[in-house]
């Protein structure tokens, strides 16, 4: 049995119709509905339907009881508890004698909603099933892998049960047998791109779920949560912060070092640009070397699911550090691209254009622009200049900016020879 979701304030690219499979109300007039707080941006939610209160006070999390609701009269609000503020509201066609789960998701100010019609038929003694809903349309389109629980295997040995799911899709109900099991969250294609992966899920036999996927904080990583059919819910966020080390210094520095108890950071020649790697989020004892001699620094704050560039910059003989936040949501149009100033010295500030058009301006050494949105195109010139030089510090013409790509414009080394690396921060 297929699955139904309306949306508010952003229209999903779904919206698969279904029939009821019983359970819920024998009214005829009558649902049973609940809400889903899937927000981290809000501690505790609300939900009002037709100006009257259905649930409150619904952690982030955690899932209301069902409330009857008139099928005549399905106005719904959700509200930010105590304040009462609206942030999001929606008016669903709901089916009688039936079960929903009104599931909020998004950021502060950008609150969405999905309705999951809880009515699939119970799966066969020692089978389950499972569905998989994508409400981290910023994340791309991503695939589940379903293997043996508290396996580490590579993940290119296994075939994916469902795949490019995209944003505001659903899999369908994926029959699989009933245990415990390693689930992992991967994007589209990729096996080795692992957005979430749970250890060990239990799958009930007979059992009807669902995995809601979230975004994270940082875009790239998901969250989720499983939500049995009429039942409970497990919050699974993700353990894991994404960090990467820019080896910006000039004179051909090597960085290397450790970041938590056990953790290397890769060794890189500068000016250089790694790759993003997880590591446990939290405060994280960071310890960096350039050329053997160890930094003056102490720890790294990390936010669950937040992307990071250790950028490191600078001369050999004193080097600096600076943490930055990286935003790799994807765009819902065109690209995005930010400029990072790596360059050793000089008080002035870079400038970024492309096609003739100033995107960020002043962006001194040891900072990065914010995001700018570009359209996509298949030849575009790209420009830094710096108000110190007569000539362009990095130029890149005919560049092809595709639909749905994140940029970063990594300025390294020193100012006299500057070197520009431009990564592709989506992949």
């Amino acid at each position: 049995m297929p699955l139904k979701h309306w949306t508010s304030g952003l229209m999903l690219a779904a919206t698969l119709l279904l029939s009821a499979c019983g359970g819920g109300s024998s009214d005829s007039k009558t649902t049973q509905l609940r809400l889903l707080n899937a927000s981290a941006a809000y501690s505790a939610l609300d939900l009002s339907v037709n100006s009257s209160a259905l649930n409150s006070n619904i952690a982030y999390g955690s899932v209301g009881a069902y409330g009857s609701v008139s099928t005549d009269a399905t106005a719904s609000e959700v509200q930010t508890s105590g304040v009462g503020a609206v942030v999001a509201s929606l008016t669903p066609t709901l089916s009688a004698g039936s079960n929903y789960t009104l599931i909020a998701y998004g950021w502060s100010g950008a609150v969405h909603t999905s309705l999951l019609q809880e009515a699939e038929a119970a799966a066969d003694s020692d089978k389950s099933k499972l569905l998989m809903l994508n409400l981290a349309p910023d994340a791309g389109a991503l695939d589940l892998y379903v293997s043996s629980a508290n396996n580490s295997e590579d993940l290119s040995n296994f075939t994916p049960v469902a795949t490019s799911i995209a944003g505001g899709y659903s899999s369908g109900y994926i029959k699989l047998n009933s245990g415990s099991f390693r689930v992992t969250v991967t994007g589209a294609g990729q096996p080795k791109d692992i957005r979430l992966d749970v250890p060990a899920l239990t799958l009930d036999s007979t059992g009807v779920s669902s995995l809601v996927v979230t975004a994270s904080v940082g875009g790239h990583l998901v969250n989720a949560m499983h939500l049995k059919q009429q039942g409970a819910v497990l919050n699974i966020p993700n353990p894991l912060a994404r960090v990467r080390v820019a080896a910006a210094l000039s004179g051909s520095a090597t960085v290397g070092g450790a970041l938590g108890s056990d953790s290397k950071l890769p060794s890189l020649v500068a000016p250089q640009v790694g790759q993003y790697q997880g590591y446990t989020a939290g405060s994280q004892s960071l310890n960096l070397l350039v050329n053997g001699s160890p930094m003056s620094v102490s720890t790294a704050a990390l936010k669950a699911g937040g992307d990071y560039t250790l950028l490191v910059w600078g001369t050999p003989s004193a080097p600096q550090l600076s943490i930055l936040t990286d935003d790799n949501h994807l765009p819902s149009s065109g690209a995005k691209i930010r400029m990072i100033n790596g360059l050793a010295s000089g008080a002035a500030g870079i400038n970024l254009t492309l096609d003739y058009s100033t995107l960020a301006s002043n962006v001194l050494p040891g900072s990065v622009s914010a995001l700018s949105v570009i359209p996509a195109t298949s030849s575009s010139l790209l420009t830094v200049s710096s108000p110190s030089s007569s000539t362009a510090l990095f130029g890149a013409n005919g560049l092809v900016v595709p639909q749905g790509a994140v940029f970063s414009l990594f300025m390294m080394g020193d100012p006299a020879a500057p070197v520009g690396q431009l990564v592709r921060d989506d992949r």
